[in-house]
């Protein structure tokens, strides 16, 4: 089959687009899915590069977010799925905790993938393979992080930082089906026209202006005696130097929600903010299988629509890498074998 494989850790463009590896056979609790759609998230990008103390078996198919529809079904397979049916892979193994989908096994950058039935979800038929490939990794984290543990209500003023990726798109469409008021950073004049179109009610280029000194000048400084001003909510996955800034931002009894560090793990800190606004800090990790039914149900109803910025042959994965790791993304990144 075709697939896109890594052989060793590497950076940009050392992942190799092959006509022949071999085809997967369906072992005892497993199905074979004919690839429909694939997207690339960061932790692909990871995987590629190597982590410290995560042990890739090589070579290894990534992606971990993929759909399809089942083409073999190996013996011993539970949940009564059968040849023809259509499904979403959680790529998170809630069985074994062997470890993750196109990282601990080969994932969706082939035509076709092996699969244990304890990933699969069922994949109703109005719901593309596209679609769904775009789900559980990006948007399964901003679901958990934004409504589970963030609880975001209506009429909260929420700051959505490193708004044009995939789990920020969503994350700006999910404050505003709650009925919040919401805040687009982006760095650049097209990446927020695209903000505005999906509902941000205000929009920050980062790199333009200090998105601290803005929420300053447009909901005041907030102050410690205060439970107003500034912002109810940030959203910052970025860490690094926006970390503290995100802090002052908020009013008295203020939520900063964090599901990653993609500028930096290990920010300047101030517990001064912390403890003298009682602010609340809540870390956010993944995504349940109930997450993912509910993120099917709100695409189904037309309230929810994944962000595709584009997408690419299986023979232009390191076109598509690219892309993603030169931050010229706005949502996700798709690979169709």
């Amino acid at each position: 089959m075709r697939a896109a494989v890594i052989y060793e850790h590497g950076g940009p463009g050392t992942v190799r687009y092959e006509t022949n590896f071999a085809d997967p056979v369906a072992q005892a609790g497993e199905v074979v899915l004919k690839v429909g759609a694939a997207s690339l998230n960061y932790h692909d990008v990871f995987t590629r590069n190597g982590m410290p103390g995560i042990t890739v078996p090589m070579p290894m198919i990534m992606a971990l977010d993929l759909a399809g529809e089942i083409v073999e079904v190996g013996p011993g397979v539970e949940g009564g799925w059968k040849v023809g049916d259509r499904v979403m892979v959680d790529p998170s193994d809630r069985k074994t905790f062997g470890g993750v989908i196109g990282e601990a096994r080969h994932g969706g950058l082939a035509e076709y993938c092996a699969i244990p039935d304890h990933h699969l979800v069922r994949l109703p038929d109005d719901v593309s393979f596209e679609t769904a490939a775009c789900l559980p990794v990006a948007y399964g984290t901003a679901w958990r992080m934004m409504v589970t543990i963030g609880k975001v209500r209506a009429g909260e003023r929420v700051l959505v930082l490193g708004a044009s990726g995939g789990v920020g798109t969503c994350c700006v469409q999910l404050a505003k089906l709650a009925g919040a008021e919401v805040v687009a950073a982006a760095s650049s004049p097209e990446k927020l026209a695209r903000l505005k179109a999906l509902g941000a009610d205000h929009l920050i280029d980062y790199k333009q202006e200090d998105f601290m000194k803005w929420v300053f000048g447009t909901f005041g400084k907030p102050h410690r005696r205060l439970y107003e001003k500034g912002m109810d909510v940030v959203v910052n996955f970025t860490g690094g130097d926006t970390w503290v800034k995100s802090l002052r931002t908020l009013h008295r009894g203020g939520r900063i929600l964090t599901c990653g560090a993609t500028a930096g793990y290990d920010p300047k800190e101030d517990l001064r903010f912390i403890w003298s606004y009682e602010l609340q800090v809540l870390g956010s990790n993944g995504w349940a299988r109930e997450d993912l039914t509910s993120l099917l149900d709100l695409v189904r109803s037309g309230k929810l629509q994944p962000v595709v910025d584009r997408t690419y042959a299986l023979d232009q994965v390191n076109e598509a890498f690219q892309h993603l790791e030169d931050r010229k993304v706005f949502g996700k990144i798709l690979v169709k074998p």
